[in-house]
């Protein structure tokens, strides 16, 4: 039968009790469709299931199919299944869940199925079901359920009670596999595991199931026997709680995150069917949990709301771990300001040789993909370096100064705060442009200096007049350039993004402890040594991450994107500087009457200045997620900007004069 079937006639005279599984679900399919309509108006929707109720009610024939059809239906389906187990994922973990969300998006689903789960999927698939549901009123629904159950079967402890007893036995099952898990139970504090807060958490479901199958036992028993369950399951939240607490030091595990998450809403769970459990409107409580878990079946769907939902903690661990390196990059006093120009200025001096040997590799004429290889272990090789030596290369900064502003955000709350914000706007500004100002200064001499050197020991240009030409046509100001100093910028946001990954994972699993402690390992290197090898790799493993990971960025994304055709290329200010002053080298004095040079020349402040607002502007939208940073009052902070701006415009580019 067709879905869209708009004759509500028609609809009721399909529907048969004797008819296969999947035609019966089918029917079920078909009468919910015509109940919602175009799916624009909940009172039209709750308006033409009242119309629905009222034919049933003239028609005793068609009452007494629909009780038949009715019972045909739920006594195939597992409804437990639906209560206990709908929403979640039914293995513990997120990668599986990923793959089954995926499938159920490109898969159909058959409503040939015992599984009442899949067939409330299929029969309530839109936000629009939650919305008509949640607004029928007790008189209609108490009307429905005399149509579709018997008087003789609504009395006692019905079924609807039993499946509720036994999705909290299920849920409760859950709950205690998952608390005893031992990468969650080893990360509770002592205290927590000698409270054992999931051990009895079976035996209190039981007893409530007792208390509510026995009507002769007293009311007081039954509330004490919810009681004692309901302060189980808060100590079972508790003890979860506590895990994330064990997080902020030791690291986070997508994984771990999504199994908490998992937890607390079996925990959740439990509460909705105590709720309805106990409710003294239980059709009203079941209608509220339907409606509730239409909702959980679309975000059940959903692949963007799982990733966002269990990335989020790791997101914030990564900000947070960007923003404590960051800290090292923001310059507050002149000081610090002429520190950061001479650690960028040692930085430009390594970048002149990059830039030699990025040259040197051409001319070796390799492949594609070894070109870019190449080119990566060049890049980062001398990443590596600069960060050994303690120097810097400017566009690296961004994204990782970017978390550290934004967890200020959280602290605005008046006008001092405000300003406060504002200052470290301008440290942070003034702290790009002496870093910038070092690289570009210093490599452009260096590598003209290098490239002249070479021309003197080898007899002949460093690169030949015609790579030189092609060199600076390349960077023109008015070609691709800036769109791809845009795209670097990108590259360089994703690089602090891997590094603030890998020192997550580095510190969760205590890799600096086997390093310190492992007998193999101490061994080989001896106790000393291997301590002081644990505290180096602590210190510096995030930033060989970002060095070694944007080195390779930079090298092989080209190659990769020249297989598929796209053309893109990398503009890193530093490099294309350097490589502006090796053009210049081999074209000599005459280069400087030439517009090509002018305008490569004239494209090294906006490559720099797109490279490091590109970067910022993606980690600080991360960071500002990862804080959950709610709305702030944007046109204080803009108004106080513009005041420094029109005020003090050289505090953003150079530090004050009083500053020590």
């Amino acid at each position: 039968m067709s879905r869209r079937t708009t004759d509500l006639a028609s609809v009721l005279a399909s529907i048969d009790a004797q008819a296969p599984l999947a035609q019966r679900h089918l029917q079920l399919i078909a009468l919910l469709d015509w109940v919602r309509g175009d799916a624009r108006s909940v009172e039209a929707a709750c308006g033409r299931l009242a119309q629905l109720v009222e034919s049933a009610e003239r028609a005793p024939e068609l009452r007494t199919r629909m009780q038949a059809w009715w019972a045909a239906l739920t006594q195939q389906l597992d409804i437990t299944t639906l209560l206990a187990d709908f929403g979640f994922a039914q293995r513990t973990s997120m990668a599986s869940e990923l793959a089954e969300r995926v499938r159920h998006k490109l898969l159909p689903a058959s409503p040939e199925t015992l599984d009442a789960s899949e067939l409330f999927m299929l029969a309530l698939p839109s936000e629009f079901d939650a919305r008509w549901l949640a607004a029928l009123d007790e008189p209609l629904l108490d009307r429905l359920l005399a149509l579709l159950v018997p008087v003789q079967e609504q009395g006692g402890a019905s079924a609807w009670q039993c499946a509720l007893l036994d999705a909290i036995t299920y849920c409760a099952g859950q709950i205690l596999s998952t608390g005893f898990a031992p990468e969650l139970r080893l990360r509770m504090s002592q205290e927590v595991r000698d409270q054992r807060p999931f051990h009895a958490l079976i035996r209190d479901a039981e007893s409530l199931r007792v208390e509510v199958l026995h009507p002769l036992r007293t009311g007081d028993r039954l509330q004490e026997a919810v009681q004692r369950l309901r302060d189980r399951l808060d100590a079972c939240r508790a003890a979860a709680n506590n895990v994330y607490a064990h997080f902020e030091d030791n690291g986070i595990s997508v994984g771990l995150v999504f199994r908490l998450r998992q937890l607390r809403e079996r925990i959740l769970r439990v509460r909705e069917l105590l709720e309805c459990l106990l409710s003294p409107r239980p059709a009203v409580a079941a209608l509220q949990l339907m409606s509730h878990l239409v909702t959980v079946g679309r975000d059940r769907r959903s692949v963007r709301a799982l990733v966002a939902a269990n990335s989020s903690m790791l997101a914030a661990k990564v900000a947070e771990r960007s923003a404590e390196t960051g800290e090292h990059y923001i310059t507050r006093t002149r000081g610090e300001y002429l520190t950061m120009v001479r650690k960028a200025a040692g930085g430009g001096m390594v970048m002149a040789f990059t830039t030699l040997a990025k040259f040197g590799l051409y001319a070796l004429a390799l492949s594609a993909f070894w070109s870019g290889f190449m080119a990566g272990v060049n890049y980062a090789v001398s990443f590596v370096l600069v960060q050994l030596l303690h120097f810097t290369v400017a566009t690296k900064q961004p994204a990782m100064t970017a978390p550290a502003m934004a967890a200020k955000l959280k602290e605005l709350g008046d006008e001092q705060s405000v300003q406060s914000f504002v200052d470290e706007v301008s440290h942070l500004a003034r702290s790009q442009v002496a870093a910038v100002l070092g690289n570009v200064l210093l490599v452009f001499p260096a590598a003209l200096g290098l490239a002249l050197l070479v021309a003197q020991l080898l007899g002949q240009p460093a690169i030949d007049a015609a790579d030189a030409a092609h060199t600076l046509d390349s960077l023109h100001l008015l070609g691709p350039s800036l769109l791809f100093a845009a795209f670097t910028g990108v590259l360089l946001f994703a690089s602090s993004i891997l590094a603030g990954w890998v020192e997550n994972w580095f510190v969760l699993h205590r890799l600096d402890s086997a390093i310190r402690f492992n007998p193999r390992i101490t061994g080989v290197l001896g106790e000393r040594r291997a301590q002081r090898w644990a505290q180096f790799l602590r210190s510096n493993i995030s930033g060989f991450a970002a060095n070694i990971s944007l080195g390779f960025m930079l090298g092989l994304t080209p190659a990769f994107a020249d297989f598929f055709g796209l053309g893109l290329e990398v503009r890193h200010v530093t490099l294309s500087a350097g490589q502006i002053a090796v053009a210049g080298a081999t074209l000599g004095w005459d280069v400087l009457h030439q517009p090509a040079f002018w305008w490569a020349v004239a494209m090294i402040p906006f490559n720099g200045a797109i490279n490091v607002i590109v970067s910022f502007y993606l980690a600080f939208r991360l960071a500002l997620r990862a804080h959950n940073v709610g709305r702030v009052d944007r046109s204080r902070i803009y108004r106080a900007l513009l005041a420094r701006l029109r005020s003090a415009p050289l505090s953003f580019f150079v530090p004050p004069r009083h500053s020590t």
